[in-house]
């Protein structure tokens, strides 16, 4: 049992790893590349669109991908009635996004958005489709297909988005991205599932599933909400301009970082979910801890110090307006990423009542934080957005020794030590990218990175920073053994 599920997690990591590096790439060529053939208003018109019917991809899911993951037993006909549970799901959602197009544009005052909301409407059955087959993959723990679905998929949409904004289709161009994606990675699924659904059983047993769907849901939603209200705000109240210049910020640090925390999850479910009730279950917690924030915290410190000449590098001059905005980005998504490990346990063991209480006061700290800060715009909308999970951090992990009985106190210590790493990386990455103004962004950028990476190496001096060095030593060489077996 315990060789059987590190063996899991540590090829689950590994393959997962190897796509979160060619998706990152990705990410990384759709922001240079499309950035410079496109607009702050384009940006600005989809992401108008997604704020609003983005909902709807949760809605479509409806916490049952995970409840067919962390179910112990699932029967095909169950898993044929979550099929066309979330099939039918999705085209409800699609029909109403096409009758609510027009509300869309009216909410905005911009008549662009009516248009493309109608045609981002067929990504709802798309995904719904997807849903149960992706699932499948996952609670199979063929983590290598599901990576290189993961990988095919965006980049085969970049290829078209690319080619459509060098023939002028504006933001047209990141419609059809999002839509060639979404068949793409249906076609990908179908046929890695060598499956296909039988006819809706009313006799299996369904209701545990759509309860622990149903509870997750709600988590999700209130989670959508807080994690939309920044670009809901800055659109309603400050236009498509705005939104673009805060969207791009969002899309160079906060979808790569949802490229890392995303397959984390895809791993660390399906392996906690069979390790609760074992002495296994809190060393890989506090083991997963460590491998997701150490990293993501670096990089993100890193970012924070150098984010006016990674952009002035990345994105080119007519985005001067995005540094201050990615820098506070920066910390929102370390914090984010400390809290991270709960929604794993949250999820593993079931506890997804447990976890819509914790959501609710989450979302109500954010928004708050969100709203009060667009007093000051687009800048001071990221502030809030970097407060929110400050304070909300220490609460998460509070919650969950209450509501799970996990010793948490192991993994307050742990993310101490995660920020002491990241502030003296973030703080000498600062000082050295200052330092280097005077030979332009490149020079900049390196003489950043350098310095934080010397740094980074200086807190090696420290016997608990050392000890965590061993951990994720050990935890690589656990990958790369069980990778090559």
């Amino acid at each position: 049992m315990s060789v059987g599920l590190a063996g899991h997690a540590a090829r689950g990591a590994l393959s997962t790893g190897v796509g979160l590096v060619a998706r990152m790439l990705l990410q990384l060529a759709s922001v240079v590349v499309l950035s410079r053939l496109l607009s702050p208003r384009d940006y600005g018109i989809v992401a108008m669109v997604v704020a609003i019917i983005g909902i709807g991809d949760t809605l479509r899911d409806f916490g049952l991908s995970s409840a067919a993951i962390q179910s112990r037993d699932l029967s095909k006909g169950q898993r044929s009635n979550l099929f066309w549970t979330n099939s039918a799901i999705g085209l409800a959602l699609g029909l109403l996004a096409l009758a609510g197009s027009g509300l869309v544009a009216r909410f905005y005052d911009e008549p662009a958005l009516t248009a493309v909301t109608q045609a981002l409407a067929v990504t709802f059955l798309l995904n719904g489709m997807m849903t149960q087959y992706r699932a499948g993959l996952v609670r199979d723990m063929r983590f290598r297909v599901v990576a290189r679905v993961d990988v095919v998929a965006p980049a085969l949409a970049l290829v078209a988005a690319v080619g459509l904004a060098l023939a002028g289709a504006g933001y047209w161009a990141l419609v059809a991205q999002q839509i060639v994606q979404a068949v793409v990675a249906l076609v990908a699924v179908v046929w890695a599932g060598r499956w296909l659904p039988g006819r809706y059983d009313r006799g299996e047993p369904m209701r545990d599933l759509y309860r622990f769907g149903g509870h997750l849901l709600g988590s999700q939603l209130i989670g959508y909400l807080a994690n939309n209200v920044d670009s809901l705000t800055i659109g309603h109240r400050f236009g498509a301009h705005a939104l673009g210049v805060y969207n791009r910020a969002f899309q160079l640090l906060m979808n790569p970082l949802n490229q890392v925390r995303a397959p984390s999850t895809t791993v660390a479910l399906p392996v906690l979910s069979r390790a609760a009730g074992t002495p296994q279950f809190d060393e890989i917690v506090r083991t997963g801890q460590l491998v997701l924030a150490y990293p993501v915290t670096i990089a993100l410190a890193v970012v924070a110090g150098t984010a006016e000449p990674l952009v002035g590098v990345l994105l080119g001059p007519a985005w001067q307006e995005v540094p201050p905005v990615l820098r506070l980005l920066a910390v929102a998504g370390i914090f984010q990423t400390l809290s991270y490990v709960g929604y794993w346990v949250y999820l593993a063991r079931g506890l997804t009542r447990e976890l819509l209480h914790y959501s609710l006061a989450s979302a109500a700290i954010r928004i708050t934080c969100v709203l009060v800060g667009s007093v000051w715009g687009v800048v001071g909308v990221a502030a809030g957005y970097a407060v929110a999970p400050m304070l909300a951090w220490p609460l998460s992990l509070w919650w969950l020794g209450r509501s799970a009985g996990l010793p948490v106190r192991v993994l307050y210590l742990g993310a101490a030590r995660v920020l002491l790493v990241g502030s003296v990386t973030g703080a000498a990455a600062t000082v050295a990218s200052s330092a280097a103004a005077s030979v332009g962004p490149w020079g900049e950028l390196v003489a950043g990175a350098l310095a934080a990476l010397v740094a980074c190496a200086a807190t090696l001096v420290l016997p608990v920073v050392r000890r965590d060095l061993h951990d994720l030593r050990r935890a690589a060489r656990a990958a790369l053994r069980r990778g090559q077996s």
